[in-house]
């Protein structure tokens, strides 16, 4: 047997791991995304806002309907976002966001419960397609949810890509 087995020095650093593979299996997986919606050069637009914290889940009806899917999407009504923002941080003053020029778009967890942060947003032919990484947990959600939420522009963002799923942006009104 290996001396080294069971040695602190050999001791396997799990949560940088872990990130790593995150990252990586995010960036393999958006790369997919990208191969199928088409071959025009990639911009990363600019994060104009950001913020992280914990959503309940009581509240998650507030969340726009049709523009969440796999827990990523994006709000487009000053109205919407006042409500989300009451319940995201409460006691906060909601902040300037021009719903003409820009988007809110966010990113929570689905299935446990993680630390989440969007880092990069990449627009390709209409598509926004977010990278998020997220802590490792086997937390159960229970009664809350960690979401990231980013302003972004919104010129050209025609759909908000999750995977393989495109969600439609709707037109300014």
């Amino acid at each position: 047997m290996d001396p080294r087995v069971g040695s602190a020095a050999y001791i396997v650093k799990l949560p940088e791991q872990i990130g790593i593979l995150l990252l990586l299996a995010a960036v393999l997986y958006l790369s997919a995304g990208w191969a199928a919606t088409g071959a025009g050069d990639p911009t990363d637009l600019p994060i104009l806002q950001k913020w992280s914290g914990d959503y309940p889940v009581a509240h998650l009806a507030r969340l726009p309907q049709g523009k969440n899917k796999a827990g990523v999407g994006y709000i487009d009504d000053k109205t919407l976002f006042e409500r989300v923002w009451q319940v995201f941080k409460p006691g906060e003053p909601v902040p300037e966001v021009d719903f003409g020029t820009q988007i809110v778009v966010f990113y929570r967890n689905v299935t446990f419960y993680n630390r989440t942060n969007i880092v990069k947003i990449t627009l390709r032919d209409g598509n926004a397609e977010i990278v998020a990484i997220e802590t490792r947990s086997a937390l159960p959600i229970e009664d809350k949810v960690a979401m990231s939420v980013v302003v972004i522009p919104r010129a050209g963002v025609n759909f908000i890509q999750v995977g393989s799923e495109r969600i439609p942006v709707t037109a300014v009104q």
